[in-house]
């Protein structure tokens, strides 16, 4: 009989799911609370989502301790470059450097999946979506994480962004009013709670417009 050795490894996946849609003048930014791994729940009440910046939010799934690790990792460049620049970060600045320390990384990266959302320099939505080791796209609408496979095909028949090939490119961002975006966010959460068992508890829902930022939760099943 061959012996089994037992596999260590330094990854684990706490499961979870993160929602980001982009509006004309605003940015929805959501994630359940649930931290998980195997069949156990860790904790019901554990935040996904991280303030970058004044006009910047990142939600992240996959390993918790690599998301924290990265998002110690971000604020310090944050307040070097307010200290170099004296203004806070764009959006989009904020979304290269958040490819750049996923790849600068890439032979041991972290294993956190990031959609990040705020407002550009015009003050329109904006929503950037990552894969583990840096490749991101500007999109108008994203979903990462355990229930993303459940979430996304949701928002394709709901948002349907133009397809980057069209030329003159059109901007991504989704035709919907903010509180429609908010509703629907909790639609798509209430509908992969019903089938993922990493995602639930409660979803936490952050929306920032010209007028700053507020924070909504809904509860969702605990089973």
């Amino acid at each position: 009989m061959t012996k089994q050795h037992a596999n260590w490894s330094p990854y684990d996946n706490n499961g979870g799911s993160c929602v980001a849609i982009a509006g004309a003048d605003y940015c929805v930014i959501a994630a359940d609370t649930r931290m998980s791994t195997g069949y156990n729940i860790l904790t019901r009440d554990y935040s996904k989502i991280s303030q970058l910046a004044e006009k910047c939010v990142m939600a992240s799934s996959g390993f918790q301790a690599d998301v924290k690790a990265l998002q110690k990792v971000l604020s310090a460049r944050h307040l070097i470059y307010q200290h170099q620049h004296n203004k806070q970060m764009s959006c989009p600045a904020m979304a290269q450097l958040l490819s750049n320390t996923l790849y600068y990384k890439r032979f041991f990266p972290y294993y956190a999946f990031n959609v990040l959302g705020g407002l550009d320099n015009e003050g329109k939505g904006c929503v950037f979506t990552y894969d583990a080791v840096g490749s991101y796209e500007r999109v108008g609408y994203s979903s990462q994480g355990s229930g993303s496979t459940l979430i996304m095909p949701f928002l394709d028949n709901q948002l349907k962004s133009p397809s980057p090939l069209l030329l003159p490119a059109k901007d991504a961002v989704t035709p919907l009013s903010e509180s429609e975006a908010v509703d629907l966010v909790k639609t798509v959460f209430a509908s992969a709670t019903e089938r993922d068992i990493y995602t639930g508890d409660k979803v936490e829902i952050v929306i920032l417009n010209a007028s700053g930022t507020r924070r909504e939760y809904m509860d969702l099943r605990k089973d």
